[in-house]
């Protein structure tokens, strides 16, 4: 095939969808369904592809040139039927520069593929074809216009389901709209269909009929999967439709060397990638363009959106997004790491912690409780439970940086902009608001303070003071003296970090 000329029928309003979001542009497993269409038809390598727009033109047409940038955009002024609308497609290419073959499509079948296109555009170039349609063998056909063919298989026509008879209606084979055109018969065609019918519109499959008339060949070839061709015109539709295209993405997955423990409740976006031998567990939404490498597990329970794994990491009941995670990191359990977050090779986000533009180094921990935000820690440095990054001074962001193998404690508030040095260390409790120097131990708590019998002079008559009374006279005395004796001197405070 030397031309060829695509266009793709993006003009309805989509009332059904009864959304302030053009019908075209609602989304199917991360992708506009108009997307999914022009990405399938991309890869025929067309030499054009004229999509028609109309209905909330200043929505769709920037969508459709962020896609496909090349993309010829035609405007239909008025929703006048589908001849109508391949007629302004032409109109916007010129009749000079229309040759070969034109295929149309419609923007709301998303689960259109690029293989199914080529098979019809072969049958096409093969049989030397004036009009070849795009069908569907179904089991149901109500609604749907027939396929009604003559003796050896020739198409006679496409006869809507209002006009058919009754041995006609018992025709399972189906018409998609999906057409393939001999560029030269097509421009003389548009100018020859009419609107004599019951809505007054200019329907392109009438050309069947004028090719038939004009004794030139008409063919059909039945999608191998009749969801292929089915659209989405409301959300009952649309989420029908996603179901069955992500069921097709997680089984394309599972036979690429994926493991998927529970495909039901697997959701896998379609511009993710995920390597051979990844796990992917129950409850797991990969979304957008997630990359998830070799022998990492995800899941259960997590949902990454643009994220990226590397190979061997573990995201255990994690929400991330625009993060990414290094060669045999851990992350989770309940962790939310947020845009900008970058963690390192063998590195640790632990339960209940949230990050925010931070990079943390290879080998490095945030195991638990904790908010890091506008930070950079070092490679094997250890973040203290219980932590805060204090990034916000009610005006402006600042940034804290946290040395190599610096091991902060439990409790601490770092308000920034902070700098805690290289090996450096942290007491618990401690509030840092400047530079820790390398190898140094900044505390800021005072020392602990005891009252004795506190509980049976404030609290009598509880179980508190109960308790207290039981315990006897001296325990109190004991604990503080085994607590003087951690603080000697060159001995790790009470409160340091734990891994």
């Amino acid at each position: 095939m030397t031309e060829l000329t695509v266009v793709v029928l993006a003009a309805g309003g989509g009332t059904r969808m009864k959304s302030k979001t053009p019908k075209v542009l609602h989304e199917v497993c991360g992708r506009s369904m108009v997307g999914h269409v022009l990405a399938a038809v991309r890869e025929l390598g067309p030499s054009r592809v004229v999509t028609v727009v109309g209905h909330q033109r200043e929505l769709v047409e920037p969508h459709v040139a962020g896609l496909l940038p090349d993309a010829v955009v035609a405007v239909q002024e008025e929703q006048l039927g589908t001849a109508h609308a391949v007629r302004v497609a032409v109109e916007a290419v010129g009749h000079d520069g229309l040759g070969g073959t034109v295929l149309v499509a419609y923007g709301d079948t998303p689960l259109l593929r690029a293989e199914s296109l080529r098979r019809l555009l072969d049958d096409h170039a093969a049989d030397g074809n004036a009009v070849t349609v795009l069908s569907g063998v179904v089991v149901e056909p109500f609604g749907y216009g027939r396929i009604v063919r003559g003796g050896g298989g020739v198409v006679e026509a496409i006869v809507e389901e209002r006009d058919a008879t009754d041995e006609q209606r018992a025709i399972n084979e189906i018409n998609s709209g999906i057409l393939a055109f001999d560029a030269a018969f097509l421009a003389d065609a548009l100018g020859r269909i009419g609107n004599d019918n019951a809505k007054g519109e200019y329907y392109l499959t009438d050309a069947v009929a004028l090719a038939r008339a004009a004794g030139l060949p008409v063919g059909a070839r039945p999608v191998d999967d009749p969801a292929e061709i089915e659209g989405a015109n409301d959300r009952a539709q649309l989420a029908a439709l996603g179901r069955l295209l992500n069921q097709r993405i997680v089984t394309g997955w599972m036979r690429e060397g994926v493991t998927v423990v529970d495909p039901a409740t697997t959701w896998i976006d379609a511009d993710a990638e995920l390597a051979p031998d990844v796990t992917v567990l129950p409850g797991v939404q990969l979304l957008g363009a997630t990359k998830v490498e070799e022998d990492a597990v995800v899941g259960p329970d997590s949902t990454l959106r643009d994220c990226e794994v590397g190979a061997g990491a573990k995201v255990v009941r994690t929400h991330a997004e625009l993060a990414v995670i290094g060669a045999e990191a851990n992350v989770g359990p309940f962790s939310y790491l947020r845009p900008g977050t970058v963690l390192g090779a063998k590195g640790k986000i632990g339960g209940f912690v949230e990050t925010k533009n931070a990079t943390i180094g290879d080998g490095a921990k945030v195991p638990h409780l904790s908010y890091v935000g506008d930070a950079e820690i070092g490679e094997g440095a250890n973040i203290g439970a219980g932590t805060i990054f204090a990034n916000y001074d009610g005006v402006d962001k600042h940034r804290t940086t946290v040395g190599k193998h610096a091991k902060t404690g439990s409790n601490n508030t770092f308000v920034a902009p902070v700098s805690i040095g290289d090996g450096a260390g942290t007491g618990g409790g401690t509030v840092v608001r400047g530079v820790v120097p390398a190898g140094a131990l900044a505390v800021s708590a005072g020392p602990m303070r005891i009252m004795e019998g506190w509980a049976q002079r404030r609290r009598p008559g509880t179980e508190q003071a109960a308790a207290a009374e039981a315990a006897g006279p001296g325990t109190a005395g004991e604990h503080e003296a085994s607590h003087n004796a951690s603080q000697r001197v060159g001995e790790t405070p009470a409160g340091a970090s734990e891994s």
